[in-house]
């Protein structure tokens, strides 16, 4: 079934602000966003990113979100390089499928990722970017859109940056309010996603610290932005995205109680289990998704310390347990010790 882009401009025209769910690598896969589905979803899902080189072709697995979107809803493409060439032959083939946008990365803060100069490594070389927003301009005949940071050390690098995709006439712009230095641990400069959205000519979605519906009414009133990206808050609160909904139609957000949070980890170990992955293998990937979880669960961080000690399924569902096995409400909200000690994970997912 194709999903056309009409649906993803009507999304862009409408009155209420359009959620989106962002990439995050080796997270947002075509069995997350079934599961995030189920529990209200997103209205746009973005794909994680499609690494582009000299010798690339597209991700069997990261294909397979578009091919088999089990969600209804647009998809955006996301890319990440730096080769101008094979980002132009990536959008071409990606356009192939039933995409309603092509997305360029220029927000990654992995090491490993900027010191190639690919995501937010590109944001040293603005005449880069400007070069490949050119070309990928010409390419793209379906909407073309970038997230990006405010700069790679500089948030005052967004003032060089915003006349730059104005220029290339983007249709949508994701800004992340950090720097690439800063990773996720300093606070949002939200005050920049205002200036993008004051200055460019298209839609912007603000991105980052958007942990519950509350918070994600004060960013719409304090930016201004067409709308919401949220990544790690949807791992952590699979009902996020109905909760602002509900919230911005005057109704009392739901609250899962403890018992309904285990049942998402429960679905969420099932519905990412795979043919020829171990046991422990899995347990391994879920706790890539807990750590999040874990942030809003308890404030001292135990349950942190101890689900990233388990190693067999059994000790797994056992250290859940013992902190979701309730019945009382959960807002889902980071607590600040939690997220101290998870900061080590901060600036792994693009």
């Amino acid at each position: 079934m194709e999903y056309p882009v009409t649906t993803f401009e009507n999304l862009l025209n409408a009155p209420e602000p359009v959620l989106a769910l962002a990439p995050m690598q080796d997270v947002t896969d075509l069995p997350f966003w079934g599961l995030m589905n189920r529990y209200g979803g997103a209205d746009v899902y973005y794909t994680e990113y499609f690494r582009v080189h000299g010798d690339s072709r597209l991700e069997k697995w990261i294909l397979e979100s578009i091919t088999h979107n089990p969600t209804g809803r647009p998809v955006v493409a996301q890319m990440i390089g730096n080769d101008i060439p094979s980002l132009v032959r990536t959008a071409r083939e990606l356009q192939q499928h039933a995409i309603a946008a092509v997305d360029l990365n220029l927000g990654c803060p992995a090491p490993v990722v900027y010191r190639k100069c690919a995501g937010g490594g590109l944001l040293r070389d603005l005449p880069r970017v400007d070069a490949i927003l050119g070309a990928l301009r010409d390419a793209v005949t379906v909407k073309f859109t970038v997230k990006t940071r405010l700069g790679f050390d500089d948030p005052a690098t967004l003032d060089k940056l915003l006349p730059i995709f104005a220029r290339h006439s983007l249709d949508l712009v994701t800004v992340h309010g950090r720097t690439v230095a800063e990773r996720y641990r300093s606070a949002v400069h939200y005050d920049f996603i205002a200036r993008a959205v004051a200055t460019l000519p298209c839609p912007v979605l603000a991105n980052g610290n958007i942990s519950s519906a509350t918070r994600a009414t004060e960013v719409l009133t304090q930016t201004g932005a067409r709308g919401l990206m949220i990544g790690r808050a949807a791992i952590r609160n699979p009902w996020i995205f109905q909760q602002i909904r509900q919230q911005r139609q005057g109704v009392a957000p739901i609250q899962p109680r403890g018992h309904e949070v285990l049942d998402y980890v429960r679905a969420l170990f099932a519905t990412t289990s795979v043919p020829g992955r171990s046991s422990g293998q899995q347990v391994q990937k879920m706790k890539k998704y807990v750590t999040f979880l874990a942030l809003g669960v308890e404030p001292t961080g135990q349950f942190l310390h101890d689900i990233r000690r388990v190693t067999t399924e059994a000790d797994f569902f056992r250290t859940c347990a013992t902190y979701l096995a309730h019945d009382t409400p959960m807002p889902l909200e980071p607590f600040p010790v939690a997220l101290r000690e998870n900061d080590a994970l901060a600036g792994e997912h693009g």
